[in-house]
C-alpha cells in the first residue's frame, strides 16, 4: 500500500523526536512558560516551514542552525523574509553557540521577549 503525502503534524512530530543537542538544551528553558511566562512550541508549522521554536503570542521564532546552514545562507535569508513579512521576529543561532554561550544565548531571547509590546496578556508564574 502506497503512503499518502505526509501531515504536517506527522513531519513536526518527527522533527520533535529527532531534536539535535542544542534544541534538546534550549527546549529545557524555553518549555512549560518558562520564559517570562510565556509558551513556546518547538517544530512548529507556518507556512511552508517548520520553527524550530516559536512564541505565537509574541510572534517570536528561534531557528538554531547546525552546520549545514553554513552553505545554504541564501535560503535560510529568504526564508527568515518570508518569516518577518508575517510579522514574525526571527532569532537565528548557530547550535554551538547554544552549546558553548547558553546563558548568553537565553538572555538574548528573553530581551527579545521582554520587547513585546505590553499588551499581549502573560502568564502568569
Amino acid at each position: 500500500m502506497a503512503s499518502g503525502p505526509t501531515l504536517p503534524r506527522d513531519t513536526a512530530r518527527r522533527l520533535r523526536a529527532d531534536q539535535t543537542e542544542a534544541e534538546q538544551k534550549l527546549w529545557s528553558r524555553l518549555r512549560r512558560h518558562q520564559m517570562k511566562g510565556f509558551q513556546f512550541r518547538r517544530q512548529h508549522p507556518i507556512g511552508p516551514f517548520f520553527a524550530d521554536f516559536v512564541c505565537l503570542e509574541t510572534k517570536l521564532i528561534i531557528e538554531l542552525d547546525g552546520s549545514q546552514h553554513a552553505d545554504q545562507t541564501d535560503r535560510d535569508e529568504s526564508r527568515s523574509e518570508f518569516l518577518r513579512g508575517l510579522g514574525y521576529t526571527v532569532l537565528r543561532f548557530w547550535n554551538y553557540e547554544v552549546i558553548s554561550e547558553f546563558d548568553e544565548i537565553v538572555q538574548r531571547i528573553a530581551d527579545a521577549v521582554e520587547a513585546v509590546p505590553k499588551k499581549v496578556k502573560r502568564k502568569r508564574l
